[in-house]
């Protein structure tokens, strides 16, 4: 696994174990990396699983600095097989992982308009013509995932192979409140964080059904994280956000309303 930045922070190992913060709060140091009272170590996998799917994460670079509901430690704690990368794009100078042309199926998990359904291209693919894929995620909010997105086609659209699951724009995500994997509020159905995302691909791409197991050992993991979270809002008496709605889209209605005689 390669790490570009630390999940954690930095200990020696004769220091590892449960070590008090300069604000008194303790930390697991030896497993997940999170205070000890929201300690995941019991839900992750005894040692990272082995994949036959190279995983490739770009992330923002402010994605762990100023995401504390980050996926990525978790993700990184669950796979052996993870190349994490920080930056905004990608470019040929990024990674040796991406040479041009790829030896296999380098695979763009992002909803863009051009993405195939990535379980009728697993339908459709050759177990041959599909082994020992690379999994390229983007990771951000989803306004730096779309610039990012946007930024790295230059590069990449002389070889990925652009896939997404399932996603309904014309429907609402789910939030914490309403779904037990949602770690915050999603702007459509079907969205979800780039550790579900890791695991809802790895079952479909991952041979021999070792998938199914991938995908459950994960998930665990993540439903773990959103209940920790969920019970500490809720003893903070917080309630959902509402949702904000565009001033084009509040001017349009009033449009509408004035056109029809009712203002």
């Amino acid at each position: 696994m390669d790490l570009d930045l630390p999940l954690s922070s930095s200990v020696s190992d004769e220091d590892a174990g449960d070590t008090q913060t300069l604000t008194g709060r303790a930390i697991c140091h030896a497993g997940c990396g999170r205070p000890s009272r929201v300690c995941l170590c019991p839900h992750l996998p005894p040692s990272p699983l082995h994949t036959s799917t190279t995983v490739v994460v770009l992330h923002h670079p402010h994605a762990l600095r100023r995401n504390p509901l980050s996926t990525l430690p978790l993700l990184a704690r669950c796979l052996a097989n993870l190349h994490l990368l920080p930056g905004r794009r990608l470019r040929p100078s990024s990674t040796p992982l991406l040479p041009t042309p790829p030896p296999n199926p380098v695979l763009l998990l992002f909803p863009s308009p051009a993405a195939s359904d990535l379980a009728s291209w697993c339908r459709s693919t050759p177990p041959s013509a599909r082994a020992n894929p690379i999994l390229l995620l983007l990771d951000g909010t989803w306004k730096q995932a779309k610039e990012m997105h946007a930024a790295s086609l230059t590069f990449l659209s002389s070889f990925v192979v652009p896939v997404s699951l399932p996603v309904d724009s014309g429907v609402d995500g789910d939030s914490m409140f309403e779904s037990e994997l949602v770690v915050k509020k999603e702007p459509h159905k079907g969205c979800m964080s780039t550790m579900e995302a890791a695991a809802r691909a790895l079952r479909l791409l991952e041979l021999e059904g070792r998938g199914t197991e991938i995908e459950e050992t994960m998930v665990r993991v993540l439903r773990a994280m959103v209940a920790f979270q969920a019970e500490h809002l809720q003893h903070r008496n917080i309630k959902p956000r509402p949702k904000m709605r565009k001033k084009k889209d509040i001017k349009r209605e009033e449009e509408m309303k004035k056109n029809a005689g009712l203002v």
